[in-house]
């Protein structure tokens, strides 16, 4: 069984700074890719960023230049770093992880979700 446990969301003001963070755990042979979605209310989910294991990124066009993913292998984890944070940045943010269990078996997992709420 694997678990992904999401931490860091919270109030913030418009313009300021949030950093989350996703710990894997559990029975992994090896994590492919770890990223973060989010959905707002009335929103479908989407991507915001996401890192694999070779260490390559990708975000979403909204919050380039803002957000910053990273990973570090030895603990499972992930973080996302958040500034300037806007508005439309409210949502519940959702760790997802691509890995394998086993060597001969690959699944997708996702975290339970953590509030970003961005208010004046």
């Amino acid at each position: 069984q694997v678990q992904l446990v999401e931490s860091g969301g919270g109030l913030v003001q418009p313009g300021g700074s949030l950093s989350l963070s996703c710990a894997a755990s559990g029975r992994i042979f090896k994590i492919d890719a770890m990223g973060w979605y989010r959905q707002a209310p009335g929103k479908q989910r989407q991507l915001v960023a996401e890192v694999t294991s070779e260490g390559s990124t990708n975000c979403a066009d909204s919050v380039k230049g803002r957000f910053t993913i990273s990973r570090l292998d030895d603990n499972n984890t992930v973080y996302l770093q958040m500034n300037s944070l806007k508005l439309e940045d409210t949502a519940v943010y959702f760790c997802n992880a691509d890995l394998q269990p086993t060597s001969w078996f690959r699944t997708n997992y996702w975290g339970q979700g953590t509030r970003v709420t961005v208010s004046s």
